[in-house]
């Protein structure tokens, strides 16, 4: 028979892959949906920088673009330039106020990658993105 002086005690070792402190290894759900946010960051990121390189090719091949072309014979010959009608002024310098404004938008499109959860930066460039895209189309001058 035992004494209730005799104690017997069992030392359990903490497995290598648990440690306090931890989390799950399962992801919940706010984590997935950050990591979909931050997605969509960086994809709304390299479309702005696609867009830059398309908008400012298309308004300086434009405004450095100087035609001449015969007209009905070697003799008579017509010079073309993007100042000729007000229409092609307008789509050059729309073009270049464009660009403009996606260079000065990166920074809140980093922004949106680095903090996916923050609502303002988002509500901005919707706002703005859509008054570019309005003057972009636009057919008469501002």
């Amino acid at each position: 028979m035992m004494k209730s002086s005799d104690h017997s005690s069992i030392n359990v070792a903490e497995s290598s892959g648990v440690e306090k402190g931890k989390g799950s290894l399962i992801a919940t759900s706010r984590e997935q949906k950050k990591g979909f946010k931050k997605g969509l960051g960086i994809l709304d990121f390299l479309l702005r920088l696609g867009a830059i390189i398309s908008t400012i090719a298309a308004a300086a091949t434009m405004g450095t673009s100087d035609e001449t072309l015969p007209f009905f014979s070697q003799f008579f010959q017509f010079e073309a330039s993007y100042d000729d009608l007000p229409t092609l002024m307008f789509f050059v310098i729309a073009m270049a106020l464009v660009g403009a404004y996606l260079v000065l938008s990166l920074p809140f499109s980093l922004v949106t990658i680095v903090r996916p959860h923050a609502v303002a930066p988002r509500r901005l460039l919707f706002i703005l993105d859509t008054v570019s895209i309005r003057m972009h189309v636009r057919k008469i001058p501002l």
